[in-house]
């Protein structure tokens, strides 16, 4: 008895120890594989690559945002923004600047490729990274508010006028070469003001040359990327984002209120491009787009109110009223430009429901367009509504107007075809008659009719009219001809 217990005893104790060995083993590979994917003491060993392409809008605000974002997950060592932009909106620069400032890993904002450029928008964001460098062929500046400063100031001519006493032209540089053109009213030198403010306190924290920054904002100047170098606006000039890490690193950049030396050199590059969400939103936050959207929602909601039931029309109105209100809610809006075309929609769809000759839909077509023009506050033309586009729309709504009111005025001069009113002046057949009364044949069905004595079955009669569920009719003889 006892041997086959010690048996069992000794067969367990061998299967424990197994166990333990496979354990062991098990155990020594996770380590191994963290070790091969953990970062080495002195840092994270890759640099995430954002791209902003492109005008600077919601959509490029979000995305860099979340890159941003994204990298800190990854515990990045730095982020390389590569630029290559015209400008774009002011509240969504300032949101994607106020990321970087926020930012703990070091932003190195690089303009490339060859042949790009920071211009407007991308200039500020380029003042406010750690690290700004620019590729060759490539520029920067420029960043005068359009819509406000209107083209570019002019040298400031001489005081004798455009010729001196001696008929000498007046030099092309100004006395004063700080000097710019003086802002048209308040709220242009406001505006002007408080971007130059903005971009000297990020060339103040950054280091950077703050004069020509203010030149960059009043008298749009821009810069090559080696002039931009030799003048101290930016710190690096490289071929490729490789050549970049290498010259950064060892670079010391203040990051929040401590100063940090970059590790950058052979970084493993971790490119993050747009997502699916970035370029759904680029394309539905163009305001063009946006306005269709708007338009095409409201005339479904109008075509299903006026049939109800019908559901496509509704249901296809809703979606493109609600994407198109989202679309509008991420732009920068006027509240006039909104007003006139909520006023001018609503004008043009009275038109049809109450005709006044044109006057209700002209007016509309009026404040639509007004509306339209007024819609989006921003100093980039690439974001206004298309003014063709705008015409388009107002023609084609003022031409749906009259074109309903036109066929609804037709329809009140049409002749009758449903109810008890089409089937009077119909010839009928008389089906049987006795005394003053009997039965007809009148729209497929069996009628009671009243009329004159000495009818009989299969003669031939005019309704004159309906009483109920009763016709009075008349022989056709002498009669006018009716409608059959």
């Amino acid at each position: 008895m006892a041997a086959p217990i010690l048996s069992l005893l000794s067969g367990s104790c061998s299967m424990l120890r197994k166990l333990r060995r496979v354990a062991a083993l098990l155990a020594a590979m996770a380590i191994c594989a963290a070790g091969a994917n953990a970062q080495p003491a002195g840092g994270p060993q890759a640099a995430v690559v954002l791209s902003l392409d492109g005008i600077v809008g919601p959509a490029t605000a979000d995305y860099v945002i979340r890159g941003l974002q994204a990298a800190r997950e990854q515990n990045a060592a730095a982020i390389v923004l590569r630029i290559d932009t015209p400008g774009g909106l002011d509240a969504s620069m300032r949101d994607i600047i106020r990321a970087i400032l926020a930012s703990p890993i070091p932003v190195i904002s690089y303009v490339a490729p060859n042949g790009a450029r920071a211009a407007s928008a991308g200039t500020y964001i380029l003042y406010a990274s750690h690290v700004a460098a620019m590729a060759p062929a490539t520029n920067l500046g420029a960043a005068t508010p359009i819509a406000l400063g209107g083209s570019p100031p002019r040298p400031a001519d001489s005081p004798s006028g455009p010729a001196d006493q001696a008929g000498k032209k007046p030099s092309a540089e100004p006395a004063d070469k700080t000097a710019s053109a003086a802002p048209k009213d308040a709220g242009e030198a406001k505006a002007i003001n408080d971007a130059v403010a903005y971009i000297r306190s990020l060339a103040a924290l950054r280091g950077r040359n703050a004069d020509w920054a203010e030149q960059a904002v009043r008298a749009a100047a821009s810069l090559t990327a080696g002039e931009a170098r030799a003048q101290n606006v930016i710190d690096l000039v490289a071929d490729d984002v490789p050549d970049l890490l290498a010259k950064a690193d060892g670079r010391r950049v203040r990051v929040g209120s401590a100063d940090t030396t970059l590790h950058t050199r052979d970084l493993r590059l971790l490119a993050r491009e747009p997502d699916w969400r970035t370029q759904v939103l680029s394309v539905i936050t163009n305001p063009n787009l946006a306005l269709l959207l708007l338009m095409a929602g409201v005339y479904g909601l109008i075509f299903e109110f006026m049939s109800p039931g019908a559901l496509f029309p509704g249901i296809f109105g809703a979606i493109c009223l609600l994407i198109g209100l989202y679309a509008l809610a991420a732009l920068p809006l006027t509240y006039a430009g909104i007003a006139l075309v909520l006023l001018g929609t609503s004008l043009m769809v009275a038109e049809i429901f109450a005709p006044t000759l044109g006057v209700l839909g002209m007016g509309g077509a009026v404040s639509f367009v007004l509306g339209a023009i007024l819609l989006i506050d921003t100093d980039t033309p690439a974001l206004g509504v298309s003014l063709p586009l705008v015409a388009g729309v107002a023609a084609a709504s003022l031409g749906m107007t009259f074109l309903i009111g036109r066929l609804a005025l037709r329809s009140r001069h049409a002749p009758i075809v449903s109810g008890a009113e089409a089937l009077i002046g119909l010839r009928i057949k008389v089906l049987s008659w006795a005394d003053e009364q009997g039965y007809v044949a009148a729209a497929g069905e069996r009628w009671r009719a009243v009329g004159p004595a000495g009818l009989a079955a299969g003669d031939t009669v005019v309704i004159t009219a309906v009483r109920g569920v009763t016709l009075l009719v008349q022989p056709d003889a002498g009669l006018p001809p009716s409608k059959r």
